[in-house]
């Protein structure tokens, strides 16, 4: 005890010498903004170097609050390019002097990698690993460090860290935090492969592969900073309610801020966020969606663009020049139209190949007869309006909404886009039933959003992403995977979900094919099935579902065998709900009550009528959260009540993917209020 002690005070010491020097770096950090600026070469040196410095200090700045370190690594003398050197591990890495050795080495240095691989069996080099305890909500007081435990793993010991254990049973209050200190091999992996490497991760509930994205997303940006910085990573959720859950994952961290409004550097967002060309003001029943998510619309609205480009009718064309006038015959017009339709390149760029290509053959007669013509003569000429006519009526340019306020109006021009592909039933459920006098004052849907997407990709090649970590993936319709897969043409995917999760109409049953519209067909599939946060009691209870889904997706297991599952079977479900949230309130943790969405509302008036604060979903930190099961995905609460799982299987076709997510939410202990007989 007198040795622990001993190491406790030491190392509380040297918890304030970096805290101390992380002080400084803040401070340092500030200064160099004024005197980089200062000593610039050029008013746009100074421009760069200032921006650069003004991010680095905003960032050393904005780091929460919280213990500096969570790890130690002792080398033995004999390991390889670390021989007898000894590194704290934390979320960034600290200094006395930039050219001083680091006081601690930030989690994604490569030396780090030993802390999370590292075993008994296979020590890499290190004599002793390290594992600090600190106080719950620690702000980063030295005091604050309660407990350290050794692992000698030269000399072969192996042990179960309780520090690991309680860390992750921690009670869960407000927005998600990030797993850095409890990292499994398994999830290192993961976090640690390969920038051009796509990789999906099927993972079952409780695993942690939200948490595994968002570190391969901090990892990344500090491996790969100056490629990132240009190209960007985008972390892609599916709901704002989620996006605030995990915000504060990232700045942990050390990755504070991100700079994509200014061309790199990281952002989250949704899908529809990003895809948004106008506010979504239309619904869609549910056949037409689904029809408009269809991976066959790719080809529909491929068809219905191109058909504008044509050649018949197509005339002479004849350019003046002063007293002349150069001339294009109607086939080479036709022919050159062809050419390019063949070349397949994107519309807006085919226009200009077109263009191009007739100013050429123009400027070819043109300089035969009077010498070579400078650039301004050829600027002229595109803009000639007989070139411009010929140009709008072999190759018209194409707006998505005019295109796609066409096709939903008109039966003809959708027949032939649609002949061969879609059925006269699925033709029908497209039509507006009273199209718009204009696409100016159309409403548009969210699947109306994802088309039009798709159309202005034909068009024009959008800007696309270094890398995309992409969340609930197991949901994302085929077109909306097309939308993602445009975006990622040049870049990599983290592709995360869980099949058995999936509750939309148009759900992934089969990773392979998911892959296949996201573009990244040879993405390795790798199954994360051991959960650490879900207990064993809930996880099994979820497992009773997995016979009544139609995906194939090994069962899940837990570590946890702390949890408590109670079945509540009542006839009076809402006094039975709050009896189990005011019974709930007696321990430490957050708590959801999880309710089909049709019933929420009595739910929240019941527990308003019996005096027990409670908020939505979109309030973080609030100790007792009400949640419609269709928002509760990604989520997780220490207890949950889930008040009649029958409602919620029969609210909807997948119901019963709903309420395998509704029953995995529980990090702790799980109510289940029924007066209904319990559907697993």
């Amino acid at each position: 005890m007198t040795d622990t002690a001993d190491a406790l005070r030491v190392e509380r010491a040297y918890h304030d010498t970096c805290r101390a020097a992380l002080a400084a770096m803040v401070e340092g950090a500030d200064a160099q903004v004024v005197t980089g600026e200062d000593v610039s070469a050029s008013g746009a040196d100074a421009e760069v170097l200032g921006r650069r410095l003004r991010s680095q200090a905003k960032a050393l700045g904005a780091l929460p609050p919280g213990p500096l370190y969570f790890g130690r690594l002792d080398f033995a003398d004999h390991a390889p390019g670390h021989g007898g050197q000894r590194y704290h591990l934390g979320r960034v890495r600290i200094t006395e002097d930039p050219a001083a050795p680091p006081l601690v080495i930030d989690w994604r240095a490569p030396v780090s990698r030993a802390f999370y691989q590292a075993s008994a069996g296979d020590p890499q080099g290190v004599e002793v690993r390290r594992r600090f305890g600190w106080a719950p909500g620690s702000r980063g007081e030295s005091a604050d460090l309660t407990g350290l435990e050794d692992e000698h793993l030269g000399r072969g010991e192996a042990r179960a860290s309780d520090i690991v254990a309680r860390e992750i049973e921690r009670p869960r209050v407000g927005p998600m935090r990030d797993i850095v200190a409890t990292i499994q091999p398994e999830q290192d992996d993961l976090v640690r492969a390969d920038l051009a490497e796509s990789v999906c991760v099927q993972g079952a509930p409780g695993t942690g592969k939200t948490a595994v994205g968002l570190h391969r997303a901090a990892y990344l940006l500090y491996t790969h900073p100056k490629r990132l910085q240009r190209s960007g990573l985008l972390v892609l959720g599916p709901s704002r309610t989620f996006l605030g859950y995990i915000a504060e994952v990232l700045p942990a961290l050390g990755e504070t801020a991100g700079h994509l409004a200014t061309g790199g550097g990281h952002r989250q967002s949704t899908l529809q966020e990003e895809i948004a060309r106008h506010p979504v003001t239309g619904t869609d029943p549910a056949a037409t969606a689904t029809v408009k998510h269809d991976p066959r619309m790719a080809e529909v609205l491929r068809r219905a663009l191109y058909a504008r480009v044509t050649t018949e009718g197509v005339a002479d064309l004849a350019v003046p020049d002063g007293s002349y006038r150069w001339r294009v015959a109607a086939g080479e017009l036709a022919g050159i139209v062809e050419e390019v339709r063949a070349e397949q390149p994107p519309y807006a760029l085919g226009r200009d190949r077109v263009l191009t290509r007739v100013v050429r053959r123009l400027r070819d007669q043109a300089e035969r007869r009077a010498g070579a013509r400078p650039a301004s003569w050829a600027r002229r000429i595109e803009r000639a309006r007989p070139l411009t006519a010929h140009l709008d009526s072999v190759w018209p340019k194409a707006r998505p909404e005019e295109l796609l306020a066409e096709l939903l109006s008109d039966r003809a021009v959708l027949a032939r886009a649609a002949d061969g592909l879609l059925g006269l039933d699925e033709q029908s459920a497209l039509l507006w039933p009273y199209p718009p006098r204009s696409y100016r004052s159309a409403r548009w849907s969210a699947a109306d959003l994802v088309l039009l997407d798709e159309i202005a990709g034909l068009v024009e090649r959008p800007e696309g992403y270094g890398h995309i970590i992409v969340d609930e993936a197991q949901d994302l319709s085929p077109m909306e995977c097309r939308a993602i897969a445009r975006r990622a043409a040049f870049g990599s995917l983290t592709v995360l979900g869980d099949l058995a999760q999936g509750t939309t109409p148009w759900a992934a049953r089969d990773w392979s094919v998911q892959l296949r519209h996201l573009g990244k067909p040879d993405a390795a599939v790798v199954p994360l099935t051991t959960g650490f946060r879900v207990p064993v009691a809930v996880v099994e209870l979820a497992n009773r579902l997995l016979a009544r889904l139609d995906v194939a997706v090994p069962a899940a297991e837990s570590m946890r065998t702390d949890g408590e599952l109670t079945l509540r079977p009542t006839d009076d479900v809402l006094g039975t709900t709050v009896a189990a949230v005011r019974g709930a309130l007696t321990r430490d943790g957050s708590i959801g009550v999880v309710v089909a969405d049709a019933d929420a509302a009595g739910v929240r008036a019941a527990l308003t009528g019996a005096g027990v604060d409670h908020a939505g979903p979109d309030v973080l930190g609030a100790r007792v959260t009400v949640v419609p099961a269709s928002l509760v995905k990604g989520l997780e609460y220490d207890h949950v009540v889930a008040v009649e799982p029958a409602a919620v299987l029969t609210a909807e076709e997948r119901g019963a993917h709903r309420l395998y997510v509704v029953l995995t939410r529980a990090v702790s202990r799980l109510d289940v209020v029924h007066a209904l007989p319990l559907p697993f």
